[in-house]
């Protein structure tokens, strides 16, 4: 196992970091997924490069608006490379004390279309997994990494009914649509363990034109993005003991081929729910000279579910802190002053915890946050999450 390396120099380690159970798949002996504990786990996180990454000739790119279709499209779509689902939450106990908590699940193509048929574990597709918790009254952000092959049940997704796992753990659709799902995972290495029933409040979200959400200016640079912005939680969590809690979560859907144009290093997304019922995604694309990209913006959703796309201009976003990593020297913004005049929102967002970033086989920071400020001259206030990326490593090879 590799020690994890920091910095621009591990620039294109892919995201996925499995060359090797993919490199000569019909060679390769059957063995345990590796695994690796981030963060506080207390065990270095696996990293493997793959220069470029795999070749993008013959994938399908996000270039057009298309309809879709429920639950086939909460499936993996293989005529593209790279695909997330994403669940992040924010839960508290009876007691008072608050958790957050991220399972992103990761597919990517090593060529276009479903896995070679037959025995065996030949795979044209690689599946990783990131799970973590945050206990904010412990002051503790503990996280772990899967990866395995798309083959021999190991890994995998399907649409119909939706279901998209790595082992043990899961997301398992509850109903028809896939609009309610279990999860469930556990990491005894690090003593994490989610079991969530999650149920959504509000009708899929499609972001950016009608759901083709553009990340650069070069045509095809985009994904297909999706989500239920808010979902009713409960179940338990637990970093060693476990909780009964309840709260929110919120669901993303990606799926693309490229993505950052030439320049972009990287990005600042954040997912906000508000307690006037209202939801607010909003993202940056950063670039090399540190200027912001002309694609960044957001989505604003309405207590009735409507939804309201957002142009850069329409956003702003200052930096009021920052916090370095004692772990890899990354120095990362931890408190911002974001602003939707049009939606009347003047907001402040800081973090539970500062020391959220996540060790594993490309080096970010995922974090539970708290908003408060002002929603058309009243008091607000609300909780989501934060990712931000390019800070240990340029992200340019890896999305």
């Amino acid at each position: 196992m590799a020690r994890e390396r920091t910095g621009r120099g591990a620039a294109r380690a892919v995201l996925v970091a499995t060359a090797a159970l993919l490199a000569a798949t019909t060679a390769i002996s059957p063995g345990p997924s590796h695994r690796g504990a981030g963060a506080a786990g207390g065990l270095s996180a696996p990293r493997l490069e793959l220069g470029a990454g795999p070749d993008i000739e013959g994938f399908a790119r996000a270039t057009a608006v298309r309809p879709f279709r429920l639950p086939a499209d909460h499936g993996p779509h293989l005529e593209y490379q790279t695909e997330w689902w994403y669940y992040t939450g924010n839960l508290s106990a009876a007691d008072g004390r608050r958790f957050g908590f991220q399972l992103t699940f990761f597919r990517r193509g090593f060529s276009p279309g479903p896995p070679p048929g037959g025995p065996g574990l030949s795979a044209n597709q690689v599946y990783f997994a990131h799970f973590a918790v945050t206990d904010v009254a412990a002051r503790r952000h503990v996280a772990a990494e899967r990866f395995s092959r798309g083959a021999g049940g190991l890994a995998g997704a399907t649409g119909e009914p939706f279901a998209v796992w790595l082992e043990d753990w899961r997301a398992d659709s509850r109903n028809a649509d896939g609009s309610a799902v279990r999860l469930t995972a556990r990491d005894r290495a690090s003593g994490l363990f989610l079991g969530l029933e999650l149920a959504a409040a509000k009708p899929l979200v499609a972001h950016g034109d009608r759901g083709l959400s553009p990340k650069s200016g070069e045509p095809g640079n985009a994904s297909y993005y999706v989500g239920y912005t808010r979902m009713a939680a409960r179940g338990r969590i637990g970093t060693g003991g476990e909780a009964e809690v309840t709260g929110e979560a919120w669901f993303d859907h990606e799926w693309s081929t490229s993505a950052l144009g030439e320049g972009a290093i990287g990005w600042d997304w954040f997912s906000l729910q508000m307690d006037d019922g209202r939801e607010l995604m909003l993202f940056q694309i950063r670039r090399e000279d540190g200027s912001i990209g002309p694609a960044s913006g957001g989505t604003l959703v309405e207590r009735d579910g409507r939804t309201h796309r957002l142009a850069r201009e329409d956003v702003s976003i200052d930096v009021l802190d920052h916090w370095t990593s004692p772990e890899t020297d990354a120095r990362y913004p931890t408190r911002w002053h974001a602003r939707v005049p049009s939606a009347g929102l003047d907001l402040v967002v800081e973090p539970w915890l500062e020391g959220q970033e996540m060790r594993t086989s490309f080096v970010y920071w995922e974090g539970a946050v708290r908003v408060s400020g002002v929603a058309a001259g009243r008091p607000a206030s609300g909780l989501g999450y934060v990712e931000l990326t390019g800070y240990a490593q340029s992200m340019q090879g890896v999305f």
